[in-house]
């Protein structure tokens, strides 16, 4: 159906945690992000329950129900954007194997290791 990858992700921990985190590092800035997302992972019926503007950081979190379970999708100004679930660690799975099946969708691998607390980096954050 789409032959252009539009967005790149990863998959990943979180600095400092064991959980997998879906980082969203390009295509962001696209007005048809959110719409192209959703209808991704359309299978686990998405749907806003909640929006948090945390204009502080110039953040919005979306508060995210699904067959699933509960996830947060949180996208700034700078165009980043995440999916987090620390307690729902199975959605993040499976809305990574959605993006995975999606020709617009391009998961880029990273070393987990990067992602660790050690002596070295756990003032730099």
């Amino acid at each position: 159906m789409y032959n252009k990858v539009t967005y790149k992700y990863h998959c990943r921990p979180g600095y400092g945690s064991e959980h997998l985190l879906i980082e969203f590092i390009s295509g962001v800035e696209n007005k048809t992000f959110i719409i192209e997302l959703l209808d991704a992972i359309k299978e686990i019926n998405p749907k806003f329950t909640a929006l948090e503007d945390l204009w502080m950081n110039d953040e919005i979190i979306y508060t995210v129900n699904s067959d699933l379970g509960e996830f947060m999708l949180s996208k700034d100004i700078w165009d980043l954007a995440f999916i987090m679930s620390d307690k729902n660690q199975s959605c993040i799975v499976q809305i990574d194997k959605l993006l995975l099946k999606d020709k617009r969708f391009q998961k880029i691998e990273v070393n987990f290791n990067k992602f660790k607390l050690n002596e070295n980096n756990k003032g730099s954050l």
